[in-house]
C-alpha cells in the first residue's frame, strides 16, 4: 500500500485477540505467571493492532504503567484484547487489556491493562507516517480523548526528565 494517500480507518480494523495458555516454563517457582512474561505478551498484542493499523513495521516507544490485579496460574488461559486508541504523526497509542480464564471453572478476571506507544517504521528504520483513526462508539471517543491526556502527560515527564539532566 502506497503511504502517500492516507486513509482514515477505523478503530475496528486494528483491533486484535491473542490468546497463551500459561506453561511452567512462563512461571516463577509458585506456579504463576512471570510479570515480564505477560508484560512481552502484552508487547505482542499491541504490536498486532499497530501493524495492523498502520500497516507497516512498528516499534515500541513507550508503556505507560502495568498493575497486575490477579494472579495467573499454570493452566490457565490468557486472553489479550487490543486496539489503537489514537493517532498522532507517524507513532499510535495502543490499549491492551488482559483477562485471565479458567476454562475449567468457567470464569474470567480483568489481569491488567496497559497503553503503549508504537511508532511506525520503514524497512530501514525511518519514521512514516500514519493515516488517522476514526473511534466510532462511545468508549472509542472516550479512549481517543483520554489517549490526547496521557501524550501530554507523557511529554511534561520527558520535558522534566530532560530538565533534571
Amino acid at each position: 500500500m502506497s503511504h502517500d494517500v492516507l486513509v482514515p480507518r477505523p478503530v475496528r480494523d486494528s483491533q486484535s485477540e491473542m490468546a497463551e495458555i500459561v506453561l511452567p516454563n512462563d512461571a516463577n517457582p509458585l506456579q504463576s505467571l512471570l510479570g515480564g512474561r505477560l508484560m512481552h505478551w502484552i508487547d505482542l498484542a499491541g504490536a498486532l493492532a499497530a501493524h495492523r493499523h498502520s500497516r507497516s513495521y512498528v516499534v515500541t516507544a513507550s508503556v505507560d504503567h502495568i498493575d497486575f490485579l490477579v494472579p495467573v496460574r499454570v493452566g490457565d488461559l490468557v486472553i489479550l484484547r487490543s486496539s489503537v486508541n489514537r493517532v498522532f504523526s507517524t507513532s499510535m497509542e495502543v490499549g491492551v487489556k488482559v483477562f485471565v480464564e479458567n476454562y475449567i471453572a468457567d470464569t474470567a478476571q480483568h489481569v491488567a491493562s496497559a497503553h503503549l506507544t508504537f511508532v511506525a517504521v520503514d524497512a530501514a528504520g525511518s519514521c512514516l507516517k500514519v493515516a488517522p483513526i476514526i473511534p466510532e462508539t462511545d468508549e472509542q471517543r472516550r479512549r481517543y480523548d483520554d489517549a490526547g491526556r496521557r501524550r501530554e502527560i507523557r511529554r511534561s515527564e520527558l520535558e522534566r526528565r530532560r530538565r533534571a539532566k
